[in-house]
């Protein structure tokens, strides 16, 4: 009865009219903002913020709430119709999703990521609400060993995402935590790799690095070309936007493991939306029967991280609202959100201000809605993005690349690093090398090196110590798995080769 009680306060704050329209408009400026290549959630609630001073402290955080998840979907428009991800969640999306709207398949690869984005927000809402108690008492429990142990599962599966060689995907990997070490050490203060540039003080900013890579990248990689998609909006019907009868098969259950993982992930207080989708990812590639479909428009590809990455933002409000800890950057600014509208996140918080917390939960399911029957009509609209001329679009797309980069920490320097990197992602994509895992390696690689230096340190220097815990010794099991694997499939291809030669 207490849950049915809870919910009805709740829904006193959701069903509003207030409730209703500053949800509404979440949702609308999130997807826009997703859709437009180079803005994202955390510029975008950062924008919004001061308009929040002048509403009640739930129906901000229901704002901004919408813009979060309603960016998910939005990016995952932009990563589909132009390799563009409006977010770093979106990254994996890419692969099949841009893959899909060169076979012509736009409108499918859209409507399974609608699909998937409302099935995995769904599913997370019911696993906040049915185990919201037990799944912050494991986050709780999780220790530095814990944590470096589960980011560096998260680096490992990365390294799998590569079409082409695991070699390739470890490297870009070990690129990305390099890349992630230039800045400030948080432990002793020093300066590293920063050669005397005050604007490396701070580090790479993590939107210029993945708007140059697949931004400014695809758009040097595409330039001259006069291609056109095979796809017409004037001919994309409801049919024709439904996947065919063989591709349904199974694809439920693609959504559930997606949704799952997200859920799981995403409560992990230092985790977030982009790890979920990548981690995703690379279970489902691995349960596949035939893995090598994946990357050439696999629409399991597109159902696995959409539902990951829309159940992970859902359930990354477990952490901050119950432990006060931020599992990412926009996550932290939701938290000084309610820090300036007088809410202390904590333990006490569901009991303190349980018109907030469960006007939130109720938020999630209204939002979701919301957010398929405003896209799933839009579909056309999105589609018709490619009958715009290059010459026209390419600049568009570098104006709110600009835009987007600039608007984050308000530094020309970035935009100078958005284009450098923008170079060299046009020769990572002609030497075949994926840029995804970079960019995981980059958002995990500054948290991992925390969580291990920590670890030793409480440990006195043993290295035992990752295997004290049970956890950590699952995540490392799961990790070595993870390397042996290709290894053996790699070895079992080049027997069979061999054999078939001898024949």
């Amino acid at each position: 009865m207490d849950i049915l009680h809870n919910l009805a306060l709740g829904a006193d704050v959701a069903f509003s009219w207030q409730g209703l329209l500053f949800c509404f408009v979440g949702v609308l400026v999130g997807t826009f903002v997703g859709v437009l290549p180079g803005i994202g959630p955390l510029a975008a609630i950062s924008l919004a913020l001061p308009m929040t001073y002048y509403l009640s402290p739930p129906i901000a955080l229901i704002m901004l709430a919408g813009i979060f998840y309603g960016a998910q979907y939005g990016g995952s428009i932009a990563a589909i119709l132009l390799n563009l991800p409006g977010t770093a969640s979106a990254a994996v999306t890419c692969i099949d999703g841009n893959q899909m709207t060169k076979q012509g398949r736009a409108g499918v690869a859209l409507f399974t990521a609608a699909i998937s984005s409302f099935s995995g927000g769904i599913v997370a809402i019911f696993m906040v609400l049915g185990f919201t108690p037990m799944i912050a008492s494991f986050a709780t429990d999780f220790g530095a060993v814990d944590y470096f142990s589960i980011m560096l599962l998260g680096l490992v599966a990365a390294s799998t995402l590569s079409v082409g060689s695991p070699l390739k995907g470890m490297t870009m990997v070990m690129l990305g935590i390099a890349l992630g070490m230039v800045g400030t050490d948080d432990t002793s203060g020093t300066e590293r790799f920063t050669f005397g540039a005050l604007a490396l003080s701070d580090g790479i900013s993590l939107v210029a690095l993945a708007m140059g890579l697949f931004g400014v990248g695809e758009i040097l990689a595409n330039l001259g070309q006069e291609k056109r998609s095979p796809l017409k909006a004037s001919g994309l019907t409801f049919k024709s936007m439904l996947p065919k009868r063989h591709e349904w098969h199974g694809l439920w259950k693609t959504i559930l493991r997606g949704s799952g993982i997200g859920a799981f992930v995403g409560a992990l207080p230092g985790s977030g939306p982009a790890i979920a989708a990548f981690m995703s990812y690379a279970a489902e590639k691995k349960l596949a029967k035939n893995p090598d479909n994946f990357g050439k428009g696999e629409l399991r590809g597109v159902a696995s991280p959409e539902s990951a990455n829309n159940a992970a933002v859902q359930a990354a409000f477990i952490p901050t609202l119950s432990l006060g800890i931020p599992g990412d950057a926009v996550m932290a600014v939701l938290l000084g959100a309610m820090i300036l509208h007088g809410i202390s996140p904590g333990p006490e918080l569901v009991t303190s201000n349980p018109d907030m917390f469960w006007g939130l939960v109720v938020s999630f399911g209204v939002g979701n809605i919301m957010l398929l029957v405003l896209n799933l009509p839009l579909i056309r609209l999105w589609v018709r993005m490619l009958s715009i001329p290059y010459h026209v679009l390419y600049p568009a797309m570098l104006f709110f690349i600009c835009i987007g980069v600039f608007s984050v920490r308000s530094s020309v320097f970035d935009i100078y690093t958005a284009l450098f990197f923008g170079v060299i992602g046009y020769f990572l994509l002609r030497l075949r090398f994926p840029a995804a895992p970079l960019l995981l390696g980059f958002i995990l690689g500054p948290m991992m090196e925390v969580h291990f230096r920590r670890a030793l340190l409480l440990s006195r220097g043993d290295y035992m110590t990752f295997f004290n815990s049970v956890p950590s010794t699952v995540f490392l099991v799961l990790t070595a798995l993870f390397l042996v694997l290709p290894l053996w499939s790699a070895f079992r291809k080049r027997t069979r080769r061999v054999a078939d030669q001898g024949d």
